[in-house]
């Protein structure tokens, strides 16, 4: 039985037994990648359709066999399971792919192993040029490993200044900085570990070098909270601290604040990040505020922020899920759960399958279906919804959507390089795209007239990203729920007008019975 390596961190490379092989045939490089990627039986017609797109079935088909053949010749033996119909690595061949190494170091917590595997973006330098698609499927596929490296990168950045090893962080946390050098947060990360490490002066050279992109990339200052690190009375250990708790094999990552007779778990939308959302000064200052009127706390979804990046989408059910390993985990005993937008169907579902933990449910800017129907007309149409997730990942990485989301806040250049680095650190184009395909599918109206907890639903009036009537909808069907609408046009809770909203939670939350 044959061992082959495939490389696909950089330019792909096949090794066996003896040492590397060479292989000059691009496309049949690509082949051997997809299909190791598939883990599985491919069809022959996908393959030929992928690799020569612009040729009739037959004649792909037999270059497909011909193909087939010469990486054989190449590799030495026989190296494929073949029928009439599909293709796929033989079972009797023994293959070892990097990218499943380092996948399988981030399943299991082992972020040091996976950080050594990474030696470089996933096919980097590596593309068919007559092949868009297979170029497509490359592209989402380097942008999930590169959001694994992130968040990979992040965990180990923390858990070293935890445990007092400045040294490695700071090593870490400089891999990161590269790989978003207009990121303020992980500039902070980094200039953080080189003050813990006693290196002023090289966090003096870095600050100064952020600061220098931050105005010439983006025009702007740095933010307040990077600023402060350089002062000498900036204690460094204040700093939020992020706890994880592992629930069906996957670690979540979540932060609790304040204390009170209630807790209030706040879930913002279809993306999340536990520790970036504290660097909007207005996110801030509508967190801050809830903590007056209880327990705050915030985690990231599955896939999602910090928590563990699984390779497909958080559906509602398993949203769900993760939302009562949260609250386990910080031993909750009634919290009002507070549901924005995406996240809201989440929250609906956790309060009908768990009432006697629920105090209250808050829906904000929520919808009961992801996409439009004949009995559900406030959505966009599953091809209107399709196209409009097309344009978000496509932009994915800059400040992509706010002029919709946040209208008040669209302006401010400091918000726009807030959200598009939440977006960065948050998820993938690839991964983002799985999550937008779910919640598309998604519809718990069945579940709305079970919902027996007290119930407050607001909405803004020229909500841009979801109408109002969907609010109204939701409103209709829930019995005894309070519809607040407000004014405004912004689709995020803590964009705009701050005050109308945070009464109005005041205020249900007061009248709950104790």
């Amino acid at each position: 039985m044959t061992a082959f390596s495939l490389e696909t961190f950089g330019f792909p490379e096949v090794h066996a037994d003896g040492g590397p092989i060479k292989l000059n045939l691009r496309k049949g490089l690509a082949l051997l990648v997809y299909l190791a990627e598939a883990k599985a039986a491919v069809a022959r017609d996908v393959i030929a359709t992928l690799l020569w797109p612009e040729t009739d079935r037959e004649t792909g088909l037999a270059r497909l066999r011909r193909l087939l053949h010469r990486v054989e010749l190449a590799l030495g033996q026989p190296a494929f399971e073949a029928d009439r119909t599909s293709v796929r690595w033989s079972p009797a061949v023994v293959l070892k792919v990097d990218a499943h190494s380092f996948e399988s170091a981030c399943d299991r917590g082992d972020f040091e192993a996976a950080c050594r595997v990474y030696r470089g973006d996933f096919l980097a330098g590596f593309a068919l040029d007559d092949c868009p698609e297979f170029d497509d499927w490359a592209f989402f596929r380097r942008e999930a490993l590169r959001g694994r490296l992130m968040h990979a990168l992040e965990r180990l950045v923390q858990d070293k200044n935890a445990a007092g090893d400045h040294f490695p962080a700071t090593a870490y946390a400089a891999r990161l900085a590269e790989l978003d050098p207009l990121s303020e947060v992980y500039g902070r990360h980094l200039i953080r570990s080189l003050l813990l490490a006693g290196d002023r002066s090289a966090a003096e050279r870095h600050h100064a070098a952020l600061t220098q992109r931050l105005r010439d990339e983006l025009g702007i200052a740095p933010e307040a909270e990077t600023e402060a690190l350089m002062s000498p009375a900036t204690e460094l250990h204040a700093v939020p601290i992020t706890s994880y708790v592992k629930g069906a094999g996957v670690h979540l990552a979540y932060q609790t604040y304040g204390s009170g007779p209630l807790d209030i778990l706040v879930m913002p939308g279809f993306v999340s990040h536990v520790e970036r959302v504290w660097e909007s000064p207005a996110s801030r200052t509508f967190l801050a505020s809830l903590m007056k009127l209880g327990r705050l706390i915030v985690f990231d979804r599955r896939g999602i922020g910090l928590s563990d990046r699984v390779g497909s989408a958080p559906g509602i059910d398993v949203t769900a899920e993760d939302i009562g390993t949260v609250l386990r985990a910080v031993d909750s005993r009634r919290v009002v759960l507070f549901g924005a937008s995406e996240c809201g169907p989440a929250c609906v579902k956790f309060a009908v399958d768990e009432p006697r933990r629920v105090a209250g449910l808050i829906l904000f800017g929520a919808l009961a279906k992801g996409c439009w129907a004949e009995d559900y007309p406030y959505a966009l149409r599953a091809s209107q919804y399709d196209a409009w997730s097309r344009q978000l990942v496509a932009q994915w990485g800059g400040p992509v959507g706010i002029e919709t989301f946040a209208p008040s806040l669209a302006g401010d250049p400091q918000a726009r390089a807030w959200w598009a680095g939440l977006l960065r650190a948050a998820s993938s184009p690839g991964g983002i795209s799985a999550v937008l395909e779910a919640f598309r599918d998604a519809d718990v109206r069945h579940l709305l007239s079970q919902i027996a907890v007290p119930t407050l639903v607001l909405h803004r009036r020229g909500d841009q990203a979801v109408r109002i009537a969907a609010g109204r909808d939701i409103a209709s069907r829930i019995s005894g729920a309070e519809f607040v609408e407000l004014d405004g046009n912004d689709h995020w809770f803590f964009a705009g007008d701050q005050q109308p909203v945070l009464g109005a939670i005041k205020r249900f939350m007061e009248g709950m019975r104790p």
